[in-house]
């Protein structure tokens, strides 16, 4: 083991777990995103960063791209495609030249919403593959251990935004007849003064 509290067959076999874990269920997050957003005419990267752009409220490419775990370069090329279908506005801050930030447009955010609104959990392999769980335990996996870890990589301001953009979906929406909808201004309102 030498000065290190692990042995190199553990470490492999414990990365490795992760890798195939990691690519099993990624196959199967993207089949059932792709599924989710085709109405849309959008791929999961412009899919991602609307989602972004709506919990942030003027994000930096620099912090789509972080938080969106893309390239830079990946993150500046669909947000321009976005712009040209009118769902997001370009824009530069008077104190920060440099960096450019994107906003979504009302029919951006009318995009977003309706995609959020049209999610059908029976169409979710990986939400179906999570129910037997859900059905003894009486909740979802939390995934605590994996959230140590993705923090360990990324950091504190990635969890920051990680736990915001869930939180405003847990205080901004609600669910009716099935679906999920965003609150309306005056009750979001009314909610946040209690």
């Amino acid at each position: 083991m030498g000065d290190k509290p692990y042995s190199v067959m553990e470490a492999m076999l414990f990365s490795q777990r992760v890798a195939q874990i990691s690519k099993a269920i990624w196959k199967m997050i993207e089949k059932d995103w792709q599924q989710w957003i085709k109405p849309y005419d959008l791929n999961i990267n412009e899919h991602h960063i609307l989602w972004i752009a709506y919990h942030l409220k003027g994000a930096s490419i620099s912090d789509v791209a972080k938080f969106g775990v893309m390239h830079v370069s990946t993150a500046f090329n669909f947000s321009k495609k976005l712009e040209e279908r009118g769902l997001l506005e370009f824009s530069k801050k008077e104190n920060d030249k440099r960096n450019t930030y994107i906003q979504l447009t009302s029919k951006g955010e009318s995009l977003l919403l309706d995609s959020m609104e049209a999610f059908d959990p029976s169409n979710n392999t990986v939400l179906n593959g999570a129910l037997p769980l859900r059905n003894i335990y009486g909740k979802f996996p939390e995934f605590i251990e994996l959230m140590t870890i993705i923090r360990n990589m990324y950091g504190d301001h990635f969890m920051e935004i990680f736990e915001k953009s869930f939180h405003n979906i847990e205080t901004e929406f609600y669910e009716e007849n099935g679906s999920v909808k965003k609150l309306p201004t005056e009750e979001k309102e009314r909610l946040s003064n209690f």
